[in-house]
């Protein structure tokens, strides 16, 4: 089929939404469909770092200001999501897909105009929500709680659109199905390329390249530096862990570095916390290779999917995460599952397998073991047959 996915952010930026984006737009090509993606004026372009024939088309570049890659909102980018819905429109009349295939709410929106502009052709409309709307912008801060009334009601119309919805967590199809009531919606979890963790070289060996520190035990964590991710339970924690033990080096991975590099500056942590930033999604395997064990410091506000909690079970990592739903699916037993969502808590997480080494391995190796049934394979073969279903 051809299909017509609508990425409504600056594809591709090395942060997980995007991956999301990547990798199951690249596991449908695999399965033989033409892929053409709308997106905004500014990102990496993927054909230059890998072998595909995605067709990546970009709006004008009229916002040549506009810069942001990190997550969050911004009142800009309803000029650049007007400029979207007018690119998506033409890349539809011109292409004439089978699907479009909306991510994120912005997206889905988007194709439900689109496909209605085109009313004549019936185009299907996948609606594939990665979280909540309203959740996602109270936890950035850019939504008074007065105005939350009025975009949950704009998120619960946007619920119901399209022919079919997929959801990338178990938390957010629980709340998309509060208003969407004709069932025609499915989870459909991220994937992961195995191949990409197959290293040559020992632990020891990319420490040394990397300039890490010797015996000291690796804390990971890679993804956004912003706090609806959950960073800033996790600088709180850092000093926390430093107060007791000083064998331990967090290396943090992601995007924007302000916060971060001035947290590191402001407490004298240079000795005990290295900032990689941007860190580039195709060097995220050899980051994760050297650590120990990994955080995922994401709370539950915005019913995400943690992306990231895959690549660091294919990395052969234990994880210290708060005890989530989808946590728990994802990682059974090769977890700590922190007691409440706070610091202390991961702190103590964190103190677990610092005085358990062990168990962090033998947590590793079953999170790797259990990372084999997360290939790409599956879910794009899933979105296949919803597909094939609502163009029966």
């Amino acid at each position: 089929m051809k299909i017509l996915v609508i990425a409504p952010t600056p594809f591709f930026s090395d942060r997980g939404t995007h991956i999301r984006i990547l990798e199951e737009a690249l596991a449908l090509e695999k399965l033989g469909h033409e892929i053409t993606i709308s997106t905004y004026h500014i990102g990496k372009n993927i054909d230059r770092r890998i072998n595909t024939k995605i067709d990546v088309r970009r709006i004008l570049r009229l916002l040549f200001w506009y810069k942001k890659l990190e997550a969050g909102p911004d009142w800009q980018k309803i000029i650049l999501d007007i400029m979207l819905i007018r690119k998506t429109f033409f890349l539809a009349r011109t292409k004439k897909p089978d699907i479009i295939h909306g991510h994120l709410h912005e997206g889905v929106l988007i194709g439900w105009i689109v496909k209605y502009l085109l009313f004549w052709r019936k185009i299907k409309l996948v609606a594939d929500f990665h979280g909540s709307l309203t959740g996602e912008m109270l936890s950035h801060g850019y939504l008074k709680r007065g105005l939350k009334g009025i975009f949950s009601q704009i998120e619960k119309f946007i619920n119901k659109r399209g022919d079919y919805a997929i959801t990338s967590s178990w938390e957010c199809t629980k709340d998309v199905k509060k208003s969407r009531k004709d069932g025609k919606i499915e989870t459909v979890l991220d994937g992961i390329n195995l191949d990409s963790f197959v290293f040559s070289s020992k632990k020891e060996e990319m420490k040394k390249e990397w300039e890490i520190p010797d015996g000291k035990f690796i804390v990971g964590y890679t993804g956004g530096l912003i706090p609806n991710k959950g960073i800033d339970y996790l600088l709180k924690a850092i000093p926390l862990v430093l107060e007791k033990r000083k064998d331990v080096f967090f290396l943090i991975g992601g995007f924007p570095p302000e916060e971060i590099e001035r947290f590191i500056k402001d407490k004298k942590l240079g000795e005990f916390v290295r900032l990689v930033s941007p860190l580039d999604y195709f060097r995220l395997p050899e980051f994760l290779h050297i650590c120990d064990i990994a955080i995922d410091p994401k709370g539950s506000d915005t019913n995400q999917a943690s992306g990231k909690m895959l690549n660091y079970m294919a990395a052969g990592l234990a994880v210290v995460c708060f005890d989530k739903v989808n946590n728990r699916e994802y990682l059974g037993e090769g977890g700590y599952f922190c007691r409440e969502m706070s610091p202390l808590a991961l702190a103590e997480g964190i103190f677990y397998f610092l005085e358990k080494p062990e168990e962090a391995k033998q947590k590793g190796l079953y999170n790797r073991e259990k990372a084999k049934t997360f290939s790409w394979d599956a879910p794009a073969k899933k979105i296949e047959l919803i597909y094939n279903k609502i163009k029966s």
